[in-house]
């Protein structure tokens, strides 16, 4: 069992949620985070004078995975966040960590069949 990290764009959240629900993978958390990479923040105007913000918006989308859908997961999620045709800076990443064990809080079930 893997854990998928994505920080991606905000305004690529819906579209990626339909695209994993497509392939019925409907299980996901969404964070809404702030932070910076190697853009560093993007530099724009506000009230006509150029200002560099901090930290950029972003979101983290968690996905707990069977290992035999990690690839097509991570798949989607390439396609859908990827600006096009090449990307650019600031398009996010991808984390994918092992997962010790999930229990379902509800009926107690442990490892996959919680997920």
């Amino acid at each position: 069992m893997k854990l998928i990290n994505a920080y991606i764009n905000p305004n690529k959240r819906d579209q990626l949620k339909e695209k994993l629900n497509e392939t019925e993978h409907h299980g996901l958390t969404i964070t809404e985070v702030a932070g910076y990479g190697n853009q560093k923040g993007d530099i724009t105007q506000y009230r006509g004078a150029p200002y560099t913000p901090k930290f950029l918006s972003k979101i983290k989308v968690e996905i707990m995975a069977l290992d035999r859908d990690v690839e097509m997961i991570t798949d989607i999620i390439l396609v859908v966040c990827q600006s096009k045709p090449h990307g650019e800076l600031g398009d996010g990443k991808i984390a994918i960590l092992p997962l010790e064990d999930v229990i379902r809080i509800r009926t107690g079930e442990r490892g996959e069949i919680a997920i």
